[in-house]
């Protein structure tokens, strides 16, 4: 699994390319990002994996024309993690969203025993709050949709632990397909974290999942993710999601 995802980076790098050599042709493509959950706090390595069960719900309000406010919270289980989360995308033009964000999470002492056996005795929770900045590049082939996003993350960690940078490289694909007369989007991702004081390439994630309209203004997202990182058990996640849109 190693080698499936160092060789994963490299496609990543190449569809960032492609993205934009396709600047010229406009095109939509299916935003299917959803909050980003609790990263673990340094821990001493540790084999096995967890199976978190999670909800979330996002409210996504437009603005001006091209600025909206996405507003999340989410609750990773088994870490017993509580999350909140605020996004401005600024559609710069048909393929180009800029976004920043904000987000803070709480890892109680039970979580983080979960996440590594010698933090049995930690007294405190974790609490970290990260300030992000992305951009991603959408475009179509076909009914495919595409999207590429590059993030960066300031990590702002509590304690003694130094504040230190993060960079995402995310790439998602989805296709529309008609069930009963709506349409269902089944998606899939690849992301891979880098942190230059965090030992370089150190987490990779692996999601796919559907979102399936309920009314006009409100979907359901079910989905999986398989995260795996250094230092850190994998962890299984089984997510079950809300999308709120007020246009």
């Amino acid at each position: 699994m190693r080698g499936l995802t160092t060789s994963v980076r490299y496609v990543v790098a190449g569809l960032f390319a492609i993205v934009l050599l396709s600047l010229a042709a406009p095109c939509a493509a299916q935003d299917v990002d959803t909050p980003s959950v609790p990263s673990a706090p340094d821990t001493p390595d540790r084999r096995g994996s967890i199976f978190a069960p999670s909800t979330w719900v996002v409210v996504s309000a437009p603005v001006q024309q091209r600025v909206d406010v996405k507003l999340y919270a989410f609750y990773i289980g088994d870490l017993n993690a509580p999350v909140v989360q605020a996004d401005v995308p600024i559609r710069v033009n048909k393929l180009l969203t800029i976004t920043p964000s904000y987000m803070y999470y709480s890892v109680p002492p039970s979580g983080l025993i979960e996440l590594s056996p010698q933090a049995r005795g930690a007294v405190d929770s974790y609490d970290e709050q990260q300030f992000r900045i992305d951009g991603t590049l959408a475009f179509a082939v076909d009914k495919f949709e595409i999207s590429a996003r590059g993030m960066y993350v300031r990590r702002f960690r509590p304690g003694v632990a130094d504040d230190i940078n993060r960079y995402r490289g995310k790439v998602s694909i989805a296709h529309p397909i008609t069930v009963g007369g709506s349409t269902w989007k089944p998606f899939t991702a690849y992301e891979a974290y880098y942190e230059p004081q965090g030992g370089g390439w150190n987490r990779d994630r692996i999601w796919s999942g559907i979102t399936v309209p309920v009314t006009r203004h409100v979907m359901f997202q079910p989905s999986y993710m398989w995260e795996t990182s250094q230092g850190s058990p994998t962890v299984n996640y089984l997510l079950f999601g809300l999308i709120l849109n007020t246009k």
